[in-house]
């Protein structure tokens, strides 16, 4: 008598297979639609989006093996179900920049802005014409980090003059209202201002223009993607494994889109006692750069935790402009030159 075939066993196998060229299982995608066991022949139901099509054949062999290692297996049958993946309109309201970059993190509190500030202004410094866009229409932070308080003015053709700062040309919701003013704004309005920054401020010519994504990986995040030729995304997360799980969120969001991510940043890395000197793990360390390396893409660096970094963004004054011998900052510095080359600029 054959062994009873262990539903739970087969689901393991499809919660633990991933799917060719991402790092999502299908349980994951929520391709699972139905398991069905006849005596001793397992029919799988997948359901997924014509975007892995051209995987098909390699998925099912895959998955027909390991279902058959599986006890009391005699035959197994994977059906898949195509669905047509929704088109996106692209557009590019930036014509003159030579590269578009993204910077998000799939989850607020991982230091996702002051990273990406203190990275264009050590772009900058290598001579390199930088932008910088603070997209996050709710809670923009970028002002306060680079000391601007000024309003930028228009020109004569009605655009917006970015402000400049270190080197690097700003432009962020929080130029444009009162400090204390909450924006109460619905999805159509928030879509319209977010392709306004784009096109209707006067950016010139610029080598990298960094965008400053909102964290999560919804509707702002498309819009602005869809709206400027997006050369390729930063990602940043702490060490800890939930926070992790949110940047493999923005990694998907991102290879959906056909935007490749160019630098994975572990920010929060470790903390360096002022007082001692002695280094100290907090959220533990290592963990984003293993993930890169598993995922085969560009790890950037670790940006410790150092009490200048906060003080910096408090005061207006970036680590890299205010301590620019500081090993912190050599740390930018090396990153914004392993993206330099990244990018090809």
């Amino acid at each position: 008598m054959s062994p009873k075939i262990s539903r739970a066993a087969l689901f393991d196998v499809l919660n633990s297979y991933q799917v060719p060229g991402t790092s999502a299982t299908l349980v994951a995608l929520k391709a699972v639609k139905g398991i069905d066991v006849n005596e001793g022949r397992v029919t799988v139901m997948l359901q997924m989006v014509d975007a892995y099509q051209d995987r098909e054949q390699v998925m099912k062999q895959a998955l027909e093996e390991l279902i058959l290692n599986q006890a009391g297996v005699e035959a197994v049958d994977v059906e898949i179900a195509w669905e047509k993946t929704a088109s996106v309109e692209f557009k590019n309201l930036i014509p003159g920049i030579k590269r578009c970059v993204v910077v998000g993190s799939g989850k607020g509190g991982v230091g996702k802005s002051t990273v990406t500030a203190n990275l264009a202004i050590a772009m900058a410094q290598r001579g390199l014409k930088v932008g910088l866009l603070d997209s996050d229409i709710y809670g923009p932070s970028i002002p306060m980090m680079l000391g601007l308080k000024d309003s930028p003015l228009g020109t004569p053709d009605g655009q917006i003059m970015p402000l400049e700062k270190f080197g690097v040309r700003v432009m962020s919701m929080g130029l444009l209202i009162e400090e204390d003013r909450p924006v109460i704004w619905r999805g159509a309005m928030l879509n319209k201002a977010l392709q306004q920054f784009l096109k209707d401020v006067a950016w010139g010519d610029l080598d990298v223009l960094f965008i400053d994504l909102p964290p999560g990986t919804g509707d702002t995040q498309l819009t602005l993607i869809q709206n400027a030729q997006v050369d390729g995304a930063v990602i940043v997360s702490t060490p800890q494994d939930v926070a992790f799980l949110d940047a493999k969120k923005a990694i998907g969001m991102f290879g959906t889109v056909k935007v490749p991510v160019v630098g994975i940043i572990e920010n929060m890395s470790s903390f360096i006692c002022p007082g001692c000197g002695q280094e100290t793990q907090i959220f533990g360390h290592g963990g984003v750069r293993d993930a890169a390396t598993r995922m085969k893409l560009p790890f950037l660096g670790e940006v410790p935790i150092d009490l200048a970094i906060r003080e910096g963004g408090d005061s207006g004054q970036p680590l890299v402009a205010a301590h620019p011998d500081s090993p912190q900052t050599k740390v930018f510095q090396d990153m914004a030159k392993a993206l330099q080359g990244q990018l090809g600029l």
